[in-house]
């Protein structure tokens, strides 16, 4: 089997070399590309006589994947899936695997992270007191005694609850189904709408499907609290950034703390979240840290050899 990484997967080519060992030792050929392409033309010639590829977050569309004959798998480093054509892959009965689970301290972290930055106008305060300032005009509010929103409760939004539980929130949470074990942990399931009405801080754990795209759009930002902080790490899409950035703008919401947006970053200049007030904006980095970088890349590694030795259901897909 000829195995090709597409792109680099934020670890040191040597640990990529090392993972790759049992592979090659299997004799199976690895390629590995050290930089990132989204150009068609350069993905074909680089994927084309691939039986397996491994991305992260590389867009795969249908033109680049009927361009690879003898393509059987895809190893995607990342949790969602939506950067690749499975449609396509369908047609072909390609498997498409994910690395579940590598992310979820990452994200739930940063979600945090994001949220009290946006309550403690930890932002504004770093400019004032680097201009001579105080902390008027920033007094901010506290997480313990809020209530905490959690739309999607899959492994990151469970463990964001869990989180909100210790800083001592009362948690609502919204999902397609309850996890098991979530009420003994003090997590109040209701439906969408209430916890939008009721919650001080919204975190959003939802993929992006046809039933999330501009899940919070303008009907449902009009149900929050005008004090209320919406937190996204979960995919750009599921919210209208445009009707964000109004109710920000009209003083209809709190704040919000953005890490996913539309497309990848580099966002545009004139985007609207980037003149929005009490907004805080990252890089879609919440899940890029060392640990799970290296986490992603032996949880796609390992996808492969258990395809390869044919066990398809201990898979991740």
């Amino acid at each position: 089997m000829h195995i090709v990484l597409l792109e680099p997967l934020g670890i040191p080519e040597t640990r990529v070399r090392e993972l790759a060992k049992g592979l090659e030792a299997s004799g199976h050929t690895f390629t590995y590309y050290d930089t990132r392409t989204e150009k068609d033309e350069e993905l074909i010639e680089r994927a084309k006589d691939a039986d397996v590829v491994l991305i992260s977050n590389l867009p795969l569309n249908r033109k680049v994947i009927e361009a690879c004959p003898s393509l059987q798998l895809i190893s995607v480093a990342f949790t969602g899936v939506d950067h690749v054509d499975l449609a396509a892959c369908r047609e072909r009965d390609i498997r498409v695997c994910n690395a579940a689970g590598y992310s979820t301290h990452a994200v739930a972290e940063l979600a945090f992270g994001l949220a009290i930055s946006v309550l403690r106008r930890l932002v504004p305060c770093d400019k004032a007191t680097r201009t001579e300032g105080t902390k008027n005009g920033l007094v901010g509010y506290e997480l313990y005694g809020k209530t905490f929103g959690i739309v999607g409760t899959g492994a990151i939004g469970l463990k964001t609850a869990l989180i909100a539980k210790a800083f001592g929130c009362r948690v609502l949470a919204y999902s397609r189904s309850k996890k098991q074990g979530a009420a003994e942990s003090g997590i109040e399931y209701t439906d969408l709408d209430t916890l939008l009405q009721e919650a001080d801080i919204v975190s959003l754990h939802v993929p992006l499907t046809e039933e999330t795209r501009q899940l919070i759009d303008a009907r449902r930002l009009g149900l929050m609290k005008p004090s209320a902080v919406l937190i996204n790490t979960a995919r750009g899409p599921v919210v209208d950034n445009a009707a964000l950035a109004q109710a920000l703008r009209e003083g209809k919401l709190g704040g919000a703390g953005v890490d996913v947006f539309e497309m990848e970053p580099p966002i545009p200049s004139d985007h609207p979240l980037v003149g929005a007030p009490n907004t805080v904006l990252a890089p879609h980095v919440a899940f890029a840290t060392h640990e799970a970088m290296d986490t992603r890349a032996q949880i796609v590694f390992a996808n492969v050899e258990k395809w390869l030795a044919a066990a398809p259901q201990n898979v991740i897909c």
